[in-house]
């Protein structure tokens, strides 16, 4: 990290809540946390609106435009950690390891590949979107709402990637455990990963 954070021992108020949400939710303390320990207001504003994007769509369409965000804004953090919840949650290990080894998407269905296509220009370039790009999501079997449902969670990822990879977080190695050296490598597409077992819950 580039900013030093409260550390977890002398947090207190918000932030100590903060803290134990976060650990309670990974089994250790995220890096990312303390990029946010000085104003936990924002990161509760953020969960609140992350929560409220992805509650509101398909999770695996959620954790594709995610990916294909991250993977545009070269976010090692976000990649890895959307990897696993595409894996582990949604159960498709075959998309994970399709994007990882071709990151353009062209390996995935057509639907699949429409919403990471776009949602990677979302990411990279949102005012090179045309009425064509929509309506190409429209082809596939995507609704208005649906379309406007990736560039929320686009817009979303694009906010959380930036705060991390601004103030230097670097993803913790007990996530880039999840996966496997070679499959990991395909996913390292910024930072990389933080060295040694920081904020282990041990």
């Amino acid at each position: 990290m580039f900013i030093d954070g409260v550390p977890e021992g002398e947090a207190q108020g918000e932030v100590a809540a903060y803290y134990e949400s976060q650990r309670t939710m990974w089994g250790f303390l995220p890096n990312y946390a303390t990029a946010f320990s000085h104003r936990p207001d924002v990161a509760q504003a953020w969960a609140g609106l992350n929560l409220a994007v992805r509650g509101g769509m398909d999770r695996r369409r959620y954790e594709l435009a995610t990916i294909a965000a991250a993977r545009a804004r070269r976010s090692t953090y976000c990649t890895v950690a959307h990897s696993m919840f595409l894996r582990d949650v949604c159960g498709d290990e075959e998309a994970v390891r399709s994007i990882a080894t071709h990151p353009d998407g062209s390996e995935l269905d057509e639907q699949d590949r429409a919403i990471y296509e776009f949602a990677t220009m979302v990411a990279a370039e949102a005012a090179r979107v045309t009425e064509a790009d929509v309506q190409r999501l429209r082809d596939v079997g995507l609704s208005d709402a649906d379309v406007a449902d990736v560039v929320f969670a686009v817009s979303a990822r694009c906010f959380f990637a930036t705060v991390l990879d601004g103030l230097g977080a670097e993803l913790d190695p007990q996530t880039a455990a999840a996966f496997s050296p070679d499959l990991l490598g395909g996913m390292v597409v910024g930072r990389p990963v933080a060295p040694g077992s920081a904020h282990s819950s041990s």
